[in-house]
C-alpha cells in the first residue's frame, strides 16, 4: 500500500509540474527565447526531487561548449538524471518523437532525432552540425539501446561520426559519463534490484514506470571522466573504445560502492 500511494502522489506531483511548464517551453523555443536552454536543467533538477532521485555528481563537468557527453544508458530516468546536470540537447533515434508525452517532453528539449539510415540521415547530420556550430551540447547514448545497469554494453564506434566534426574550427571536446544506480533508501543495490530501475528487453513502460516511481530513495552516481577529442587517437573506432572503457570503470567502481582518487567537482541534486 505505501509503494502504491508513494507512486500515485509522485505521479501527481511530476505531472503538475510537468503540465503547465509545457507551453512556456514551447513559446520558448517557438521564439528563441534564452529560456529555452535554462528551464529543462530547472525543470529535470526538480523532478529528481519529485521522483526521488540523490544524484551525486563526481569528477569535473566540462566547460567547453559545445561539449559532446557519451553516457552508458539504463533507463528513461537517465534522461531526467543527466538533464539535471547538463545544459543542452539529448540524441535519441527517431521512434522516441512518437512516444506519448515522452516524445513531446524530448521535442521541447530540442532533442535531435536521428535515423542512420534512410532520405533523413543527411538531414539528421547537418541539424547535428548546426547545433555544434551554435556552442549546443549534445547528450548522446552510444550503447544504441538500455541494459540492466549491472554492465555497460559496447559502444557502436559509427555513433562517433559526430565527434568528427570540427566546430568553429577547433576539434569537438568528448566527454565520458558513466551512470549508476547504487543505492535504495541508504542500502546498496544488487544486480536483482537494479532492474526494476532500468528499463530494457521488452519491459511494459507503463507498468516499469508505476513500479519504479513506487519505490523509496534512489541514490545515482554520475562520473564526469576526463575530456578529450577525436585528434588524441587514431581512429573514430578507438576514441568509442576508450569512452567504453572509461565509462564502464567508473559504473563497476560505483557499484561496488567505491571511490577513485582524483580531482572532482562534486555535488548533489535531488535533496
Amino acid at each position: 500500500m505505501g509503494s502504491t500511494l508513494r507512486a500515485f502522489g509522485r505521479l501527481l506531483a511530476y505531472l503538475g509540474l510537468t503540465m503547465p511548464l509545457m507551453p512556456v517551453q514551447a513559446l520558448a523555443v517557438r521564439f528563441a527565447w534564452p529560456l529555452r536552454e535554462s528551464m529543462p536543467r530547472w525543470y529535470h533538477r526538480r523532478c529528481c526531487r519529485i521522483l526521488g532521485f540523490r544524484v551525486e555528481r563526481r569528477g569535473r563537468q566540462s566547460r567547453v561548449h559545445p561539449t559532446l557527453y557519451v553516457a552508458n544508458h539504463v533507463s528513461y530516468f537517465d534522461i531526467t538524471v543527466l538533464g539535471s546536470l547538463i545544459p543542452g540537447s539529448f540524441v535519441a533515434k527517431s521512434e522516441v518523437a512518437s512516444w506519448p508525452l515522452f516524445g513531446r517532453l524530448a521535442k521541447l528539449q530540442r532533442t535531435v532525432f536521428v535515423e542512420r539510415r534512410g532520405r533523413e540521415a543527411g538531414t539528421h547530420r547537418d541539424e547535428i552540425s548546426n547545433r555544434l556550430r551554435a556552442g549546443t551540447n549534445l547528450i548522446l547514448f552510444p550503447e544504441g539501446t538500455s541494459g540492466d545497469g549491472n554492465r555497460v554494453l559496447p559502444f557502436k564506434s559509427a555513433l562517433f561520426a559526430v565527434a568528427e566534426r570540427h566546430p568553429s574550427g577547433q576539434p569537438l571536446c568528448v566527454q565520458a559519463v558513466s551512470v549508476s544506480y547504487t543505492r535504495l533508501d541508504g542500502v546498496p543495490m544488487g544486480r536483482y534490484l537494479r532492474p526494476f530501475l532500468a528499463w530494457f528487453g521488452d519491459m511494459d513502460l507503463a507498468w516499469h514506470l508505476w513500479h519504479a516511481v513506487g519505490l523509496g530513495r534512489v541514490t545515482v552516481v554520475v562520473e564526469f571522466h576526463e575530456p578529450v577529442t577525436i585528434d588524441d587517437f587514431n581512429s573514430r573506432k578507438d576514441l568509442a573504445r576508450h569512452c567504453e572503457d572509461v565509462v564502464a570503470l567508473g559504473v563497476a567502481t560505483a557499484l561496488a560502492g567505491r571511490r577513485r582518487e582524483r580531482a572532482t567537482d562534486a555535488g548533489e541534486t535531488g535533496q
